[in-house]
């Protein structure tokens, strides 16, 4: 048996989706990858063991949410689907 045998969501897409969000705005990001409404949660995950991922947005502009969904970071993409990772992408941005 596989350590991790969690069920992987469905990729929604290989690549980031640009939306505006707006600062002290709520968003669910879907984590499940089945929403018609994506990156954004239509509740499609219902009866799977995925959630969405609920978050206020900090600021007001366009952020780049994982289309993937196997980011280290969600609801954000960092490359993952294209072989990137955080660790990889070196140095800290001070």
């Amino acid at each position: 048996m596989k350590p991790d045998s969690r069920p992987l969501p469905v990729c929604a897409q290989a690549g980031p989706y640009a939306v505006p969000v707006v600062e002290g705005q709520r968003y669910r990001w879907c984590s499940c990858g089945l929403s018609k409404t994506q990156p954004w949660c239509d509740d499609a995950h219902v009866g799977t063991p995925f959630v969405p991922v609920e978050f206020e947005a900090p600021l007001s502009a366009e952020f780049f949410m994982c289309g993937c969904k196997r980011s280290e970071n969600p609801p954000y993409c960092f490359g993952t689907c294209r072989g990137h990772s955080r660790s990889s992408q070196g140095g800290s941005r001070a």
